[in-house]
C-alpha cells in the first residue's frame, strides 16, 4: 500500500526535519556520537507513536491505515539511521563494487502492516561476500534500533545465499515474497527480486500452495480449529488475519500479483468480494492495533479482560439484551466468518489446481456414484452445479444441495459454494416451502454427520437465511467463562454430538443416553429442540422462555405435528431443569425428585431432557463434561424414572432405612450387637443419603478410629467413576468444624463439590466429602491425598491463620477478575420437606466455600449438605440447613440476617474488588 494515502504524514515523523537535526550533532567519538543519535532519533519515535495512538484513538476503526502509519514512521527512522551510518559514523567516499549495501523490509514490516509492537523484520543484502564495512554498518545499525528498544527480526545475506536459503527454508521464502525496497543500493533490491522470481519461484507454486494449505491447518488445530472460540487469537486464529496473509501469499507466488487489487484481474475474487476483503482486513488490524495499545506489549489473544475496554474504545454501545462487549464481538465474529468465507473459496479454486482433494469441503469417501442427482452434477467427485443460474431457477436447491451431499456423503464443490452464497438471499421465498423444510429437516435429523452440512450450510449463510431466529444468534457470543464457543457454533456442536451418541460413537462416555435414543417414540423432536435450544439468547428476556415461543412458530413449518410442537417447546422451556437439579440441589431428599417429576410429568420427556441435557453441556467446551456431572445426572433420571414407572412417591422413609441398615448388615458381617449400636448412632438422614459402599466405608472408618483411639480418622478414596475424591473426616463434633475443612481443602488445592455431614447420637462428626482437582479430574495423586490431610489435620488444630492464607492465593483463572457478578443469595424453604435450602451465586475465588460457610456458622447454622457448582467465573454454591435443634429456620429476621451475611461473605475481600 502506498504511503501517500497516509494524511498529514509530517505529523508523524519529517525525515528532513529529524535529517538537519542529526546533522548538527556533535559528540567526541563514534560511541558518543551514535548514542546523541539514539537520543534524538528516540524523542522522533515516541513522537510519531503518540501522534498515531491519537488518530487511532480519533478513528478506532481505521486499522489499514494506522497499520501503514507505523511502517512509515519506522521506514523514515529506518532510513536516517541508515544515512548517519554510512555518512557520520562509518563513512565511505569510494566504495568498491563488493561495499555497496540494500536494507529491505520483509514480512508483516514489508507488506507496510505494523502494530505498536510488531517485530521489525528487516533484511541486509550485498552482491557478494560481506566486506568489513559493510559489516561494521549492519552492526551499528542494529545496536541503533536496540538502543531504541526495537525488536528487531534482521538477516544479512549475499544473493546467493538469500537465493540458496529461500530454496531450502519456507519460511525465508515467505518473508522474501513480501520484501519491499527501503534505503539503500537499489541495484541489488532489483537484481534480488529477479533472482528471487527466475531461482526459487519458476515451477514451484504448486508445492508452495500445497505447503501453506497445509500449514494453516496446522495452525487452525493449534489455536482451535474454530473461529468462534470466544477469546480468539486476532493474528494467528481461524478466520484472523493469517488467513488473509495466506491467501495474499500464495497469489502473489502463483500470479505474482503486488497488490490486492490484481487478485480480481486474475478471477480469484469477485470486486464484491475484494471489499470484503479490505473491510475485514481494516477491521482486524485495529482491533490487533488496540490490543497493543492496551496490553503495551506485542498481544495478539483477545481475552476477556481486554473485550469489554476494546469495545469502548470502538464506541460500541449497548443495546437491549447484548452489552456493548458481545455486540463487538459479534461483529469480530462476522468479520472472521467473512475471513473464512473468501479465503476458503480463493484456496479451493488454488486446491483444485494444486493441492490434493477434499481439503475443504471434506466428507467421507463416495462409496457410489449416485443416480439422482436432480440437476446437480459431479465434478472430480464433488457436488456441483451446472451453471450461475441454477439456484435462481429453483431457489428450493439452495437447501438441496446440503441434503444431496449428506444423503450421497459428498464433497460440495467450490463452485457450487461460492454460488450458494451469492445467492442467499434466495432462500427467504421458500421459507414456508414444504419441500425445502422437509429437506432441511433431513439434513438437521440425518444419521450420518449432520454437524459437518449444517456447518457448510452455516458458512455459506443458508441456515440463518431459511430460519431467521438461527441467524440472529450467528457469531453472538456470550461474555462469560464458561461457554467456550459462539451461540451458533455450540448448537451445531451439540447437534453433532447427540449424532455421535445416537450412532454409538460415542456409547462409551455416554452409554444411558445412547440407550435412551434407541427408545424414543419421535427422535426428530429431539433434533429439533437441541436446534433451538438456545435460539433465543441476547434478546434481553429468558432465552428458555422466549426459546419456547419460536419453537411453537417455527416447528409447524418444519413439518412437526401439534404434539411434537409442544414437546419440542416444553424441552426448550425447560431445558435447563435437570442440570440444575442434579448440580444445585441434594438428591437424596426425596421432596428434590418429587418436584422434579412434577414438572417432567411423562417417562418420554424424562428420556428426551436427558439427552438435551448431556449434548449441551459437553458442545459447551473441552473440560467443561466430567464423571461426576454425568454420574449425577444418571443418579437423577433413575431416581424419576422410578418415581414415573411405579406411579408413587419413592418407598416411604423407614422403608427406605430399613433396607439400606438390612444391605450394609449383609455387607460387614458384623455381630448384631456391633451393627444395633451402629444403625442407633447416625442419624435417620444418613441411611438415606448415603450409597451401601461409601456407608461400609464408613463403618470399617469408625470402628478402626474407636478400636485405636483415633481422635481425627481422616480417609480418602479415589472414584474414577465420579471422577472426584471422597474424603471421610471423623473426629469430636464442634462447631465451625466444616467450614474449617472446607478452608483445608482449598489449601490443598483441591475443590469440594459435594458434602454431606453428620453428626452421631454421642457427639461424633462423620463428614463424607467429594473433591477434585481444579480441572475437574480426580483428586488422586499420593503427594496430593497426603498434602489434603496435612491441611485438614493443621486446619483443625488452628495452627495457621487460614482466612489470610487463603485469600492470599491467586485465582486459578487470572482472567475472571474481567467480570463482573452480583453476589445473590436465594432462600428456599418450599425445597425440601426438612431443610431450608439456600443457593448462593457469586464470582468464583479463594477461599469463597470457607467464606459462606464460616457465615453460617457465624449464623448459628447448622450445615447437612452441600453441594458446589462452577460455571466459568459464576460459582453457585447451594447449602442444605437446619438451625441449632435439627429445624427448618423459618423465623423472617432470622433468614433476613442470614442473607446479608452470606452476601458480606460472597462479595470480593477488600483489596481484590472486582473489575467492572
Amino acid at each position: 500500500m502506498p504511503n501517500s494515502s497516509i494524511p498529514k504524514r509530517r505529523a508523524i515523523i519529517d525525515r528532513r526535519e529529524v535529517a538537519a537535526r542529526l546533522h548538527a550533532l556533535e559528540a567526541e567519538g563514534t560511541a558518543a556520537l551514535r548514542q546523541a543519535a539514539v537520543a534524538e532519533l528516540r524523542t522522533t519515535m515516541e513522537a510519531g507513536c503518540a501522534e498515531i495512538a491519537a488518530r487511532l484513538e480519533a478513528k478506532p476503526s481505521r486499522g489499514s491505515i494506522i497499520a501503514r502509519s507505523y511502517s512509515f514512521l519506522y521506514d523514515q527512522l529506518l532510513r536516517l539511521i541508515y544515512d548517519f551510518t554510512v555518512q557520520r559514523l562509518y563513512s565511505n567516499s569510494n566504495p568498491s563494487d563488493a561495499e555497496r549495501l540494500t536494507l529491505i523490509a520483509v514480512g508483516g514490516y514489508g507488506r507496510s502492516e505494523l502494530a505498536p509492537f510488531s517485530d521489525l523484520d528487516i533484511g541486509f543484502l550485498t552482491p557478494y561476500k560481506q566486506p568489513p564495512w559493510c559489516e561494521q554498518v549492519i552492526e551499528s545499525i542494529l545496536y541503533t534500533l536496540w538502543d531504541l528498544g526495537l525488536k528487531v527480526g534482521h538477516s544479512s545475506r549475499s544473493l546467493d545465499d538469500m537465493v540458496r536459503m529461500a530454496k531450502s527454508d519456507m519460511t525465508i521464502r515467505t518473508a522474501l515474497l513480501e520484501a519491499r525496497y527501503l534505503w539503500g543500493d537499489e541495484g541489488i533490491y532489483d537484481e534480488a527480486t529477479r533472482r528471487f522470481y527466475a531461482e526459487v519461484v519458476e515451477g514451484t507454486a504448486q508445492a508452495f500452495t500445497a505447503e501453506k494449505l497445509a500449514e494453516r491447518d496446522r495452525r487452525h488445530e493449534r489455536m482451535g480449529d474454530s473461529r468462534y472460540v470466544v477469546e480468539p487469537n486476532v493474528k494467528d486464529g481461524k478466520g484472523g488475519l493469517r488467513d488473509l496473509h495466506t491467501l495474499f501469499w500464495i497469489g502473489r507466488y502463483v500470479h505474482k500479483v503486488r497488490d490486492l487489487g490484481e487478485l480480481v484481474e486474475h478471477g480469484l475474487l469477485t470486486s464484491d468480494e475484494l471489499k470484503q476483503f479490505r473491510k475485514a482486513r481494516d477491521f482486524l488490524l485495529a482491533v490487533r492495533c488496540h490490543l497493543h495499545l492496551i496490553a503495551n506489549r506485542p498481544e495478539e489473544r483477545l481475552t476477556f479482560d481486554v473485550q469489554p475496554e476494546i469495545a469502548r474504545r470502538m464506541s460500541y454501545a449497548e443495546r437491549t439484551g447484548k452489552s456493548a462487549v458481545e455486540r463487538f464481538m459479534q461483529h469480530y465474529f462476522l468479520m472472521a466468518k467473512q475471513v473464512g468465507d473468501l479465503t476458503g473459496v480463493f484456496l479451493a479454486h488454488l486446491d483444485e489446481q494444486y493441492g490434493p482433494r477434499g481439503r475443504r469441503f471434506v466428507m467421507p469417501t463416495l462409496r457410489r456414484k449416485p443416480r439422482k442427482l436432480n440437476g446437480f452434477t459431479l465434478d472430480r467427485g464433488r457436488l456441483s452445479i451446472p451453471g450461475e443460474d441454477f439456484f435462481a431457477k429453483d431457489p428450493v436447491r439452495l437447501i438441496e444441495l446440503f441434503a444431496l451431499a449428506d444423503q450421497h456423503e459428498l464433497e460440495i464443490h467450490p463452485v457450487a459454494m461460492r454460488q450458494a452464497g451469492r445467492d442467499e438471499k434466495l432462500v427467504a421465498k421458500i421459507r414456508k416451502n414444504a419441500r425445502a423444510n422437509a429437506l432441511f429437516l433431513d439434513v438437521l435429523t440425518s444419521p450420518r454427520d449432520p454437524e459437518t452440512v449444517l456447518r457448510w450450510m452455516n458458512e455459506a449463510g443458508i441456515f440463518g437465511r431459511f430460519v431467521p431466529d438461527f441467524g440472529r444468534v450467528v457469531a453472538q457470543m456470550q461474555f462469560d467463562m464458561y461457554h467456550h464457543y459462539t451461540v451458533d457454533e455450540h448448537t451445531i456442536r451439540a447437534i453433532g454430538l447427540l449424532a455421535k451418541i445416537e450412532n454409538g460413537r460415542l456409547k462409551d462416555d455416554h452409554p444411558l443416553a445412547h440407550a435412551l435414543m434407541g427408545k424414543l417414540v419421535s427422535r426428530r423432536v429431539l433434533y429439533v429442540a437441541v436446534l433451538l435450544h438456545d435460539i433465543a439468547k441476547g434478546r434481553g428476556g429468558d432465552h428458555s422462555i422466549l426459546g419456547a415461543e419460536v419453537a411453537e412458530k417455527l416447528c409447524p413449518r418444519l413439518g412437526l405435528d401439534a404434539g411434537e410442537t409442544q414437546t419440542v417447546a416444553w424441552l426448550v422451556r425447560w431445558h435447563l431443569l435437570m442440570s440444575a437439579t442434579a448440580f444445585k440441589r441434594d438428591l437424596a431428599d426425596p421432596k428434590t425428585i418429587e418436584d422434579f417429576v412434577l414438572a417432567v410429568k411423562s417417562p418420554e420427556r424424562l428420556k428426551l431432557l436427558l439427552a438435551l441435557t448431556v449434548v449441551d453441556i459437553r458442545a459447551v467446551g473441552p473440560g467443561v463434561w466430567n464423571d461426576w456431572k454425568g454420574q449425577l445426572l444418571s443418579d437423577l433420571y433413575e431416581l424419576a424414572e422410578e418415581t414415573l414407572r411405579l406411579g408413587h412417591k419413592h418407598h416411604g422413609r423407614r422403608t427406605r432405612i430399613a433396607e439400606a441398615q438390612e444391605a450394609l448388615a449383609k455387607t460387614l458381617d458384623w455381630p448384631e450387637a456391633d451393627l444395633a449400636h451402629l444403625f442407633k448412632r447416625m442419624p435417620k438422614a444418613y441411611w438415606i443419603a448415603e450409597n451401601e459402599d461409601t456407608a461400609a466405608a464408613n463403618a470399617r472408618q469408625m470402628a478402626d478410629a474407636r478400636a485405636q483411639d483415633d481422635k481425627l480418622s481422616i480417609a480418602t478414596q479415589p472414584d474414577p467413576d465420579r471422577g472426584a475424591t471422597l474424603v471421610t473426616v471423623y473426629t469430636a463434633d464442634h462447631p465451625g468444624l466444616f467450614y474449617r475443612l472446607a478452608g483445608a481443602v482449598d489449601m490443598a488445592g483441591a475443590n469440594v463439590i459435594d458434602a454431606r455431614i453428620y453428626t452421631t447420637r454421642d457427639g461424633m462428626a462423620l463428614d463424607n466429602i467429594l473433591v477434585q482437582d481444579p480441572l475437574g479430574g480426580t483428586f488422586d495423586d499420593p503427594g496430593q491425598l497426603q498434602r489434603l490431610e496435612t491441611a485438614i489435620r493443621d486446619a483443625l488444630a488452628n495452627k495457621h491463620k487460614m482466612r489470610e492464607r487463603l485469600e492470599a492465593r491467586p485465582l486459578p483463572r487470572t482472567r475472571a477478575e474481567a467480570f463482573h457478578i452480583q453476589p445473590l443469595v436465594l432462600i428456599d424453604n418450599k425445597a425440601s420437606n426438612r431443610y431450608t435450602v439456600i443457593e448462593v451465586n457469586a464470582l468464583d475465588r479463594p477461599a469463597l466455600l470457607n467464606s459462606l460457610t464460616h457465615a453460617l456458622f457465624q449464623s448459628k447454622a447448622t450445615i447437612r449438605s452441600a453441594h458446589i457448582a462452577t460455571y466459568g467465573e459464576r460459582a453457585v454454591d447451594t447449602f442444605y440447613l437446619t438451625d441449632l435443634f435439627g429445624e427448618k429456620i423459618v423465623d423472617p429476621s432470622r433468614l433476613k440476617a442470614l442473607q446479608k451475611r452470606l452476601l458480606k461473605a460472597a462479595s470480593a475481600p477488600k483489596g481484590k474488588k472486582q473489575a467492572a
